[in-house]
């Protein structure tokens, strides 16, 4: 099944969260694509920040809001009249969370009760997303994927948060969309990887910290697996089900979005991959920590579903992945146009065959 990036041009987009290392991408993608974009999202989470170092601002609508502002997000929402709207708003680092476990929760479920609002209150809107994570299921330590139809019950606080913000989706579609006038879905995204993360407690920012400072490469998980993709991956994944079911009601749902098997990789593997692409004599070292909060070994997605429903495949391995996150890295570190480096590979990434 083909999908055209066209399906966006004109069309009224509003994206939650839209300062951050996703959000950026989104806003990039789509407004080269021809959307008219709003974004609503607090101020951008890091300094630097890809939001701004790429000036994003200059091709999107930005308001700077807290989702938890239920008055403030409807009024830029009302304004927007949007057709499309992307949730990716949230408190994403599983560690924050245990150092904050209210505001996580107020953001990532009082925050999807809000947005639902606004579009519950809408005339406009006929697609929404709302963007979770592959940490929202109970987590067996199985050696094999999850599936959409598994137990959702996330242990950490963010993680938590997370599938609640799952079943209050769930709830609303039952409740106030059932007639189908709005087609909503869940995304399920393992973790990301790409130039411009700047987040802390990630381990590809943290290599690029320490790269940049000429440091060795702190490893505290060496031996956690994980599904890691470039951020390209999912965020097209994202607008295609966006536009299929807009176009379609019948392909709302929850979906898994990931890398294939392969590509489900040790912590300490992927930081290998990374230094023999950076170069230079990058090294890391294993620091295990003592007393350290819970956090998952084994975690990975079963994205069947999301083959066979839209045909679709991963573009890029997770080797290409590392390439273009260095190679973006670079590009920044040495003071080059960091967003014609996006461009670049966003137009590789959609020219690349599957």
């Amino acid at each position: 099944m083909t999908f055209d990036l066209n399906f966006y041009k004109g069309k009224r987009v509003f994206i939650t969260g839209h300062t951050g290392f996703k959000g950026s991408w989104l806003c990039e993608i789509l407004a080269n694509a021809g959307a008219i974009v709003t974004g609503y999202a607090l101020k951008p989470p890091t300094a630097p920040a890809l939001f701004e170092i790429a000036k994003i601002e200059e091709r999107i609508t930005s308001v700077i809001g807290d989702v938890r502002n239920y008055e403030m997000l409807w009024e830029a929402f009302n304004h927007a009249q949007p057709e499309i709207v992307f949730h990716l708003a949230a408190q994403p680092i599983v560690r924050d969370s245990y150092k904050d476990p209210r505001y996580t929760y107020e953001t990532n479920v009082m925050g999807t009760v809000n947005i639902l609002e606004c579009v519950r209150k809408s005339g406009t809107v006929r697609s929404f997303l709302n963007v979770t994570t592959d940490k929202v299921y109970k987590n067996n330590e199985w050696v094999w994927g999850y599936r959409e139809s598994e137990e959702l019950d996330g242990y950490d606080p963010y993680s938590n948060s997370k599938s609640c913000s799952e079943l209050v989706t769930h709830s609303y579609q039952r409740s106030f969309f059932t007639d189908g006038h709005v087609a909503i879905s869940t995304a399920r995204a393992g973790n990301v990887i790409g130039g411009g993360d700047f987040a802390h407690d990630r381990i590809i920012p943290d290599c690029v910290r320490a790269t940049a400072k000429h440091e060795t490469i702190m490893v505290r998980n060496p031996y956690s697996i994980r599904p890691y993709q470039h951020v390209l991956e999912p965020l097209y994944a994202y607008m295609m089900i966006a536009a299929r079911q807009t176009e379609e009601k019948g392909f709302a749902g929850s979906y898994n979005v990931g890398p294939n098997e392969s590509d489900c990789l040790a912590t300490g593997d992927l930081v290998s991959l990374f230094c023999k692409s950076w170069g230079e004599g990058t090294v890391w070292i294993s620091q295990l920590e003592k007393n350290a909060p819970h956090e998952a070994n084994y975690l990975k997605l079963d994205c069947s579903k999301l083959k066979s429903v839209f045909s679709w495949q991963p573009k890029w391995t997770v080797e290409n992945a590392i390439e273009k996150t260095v190679e973006w890295s670079k590009c920044w570190l040495y003071g080059n146009d960091v967003r014609k480096c996006m461009d670049a590979q966003i137009e590789e990434f959609l020219k690349a065959e599957k």
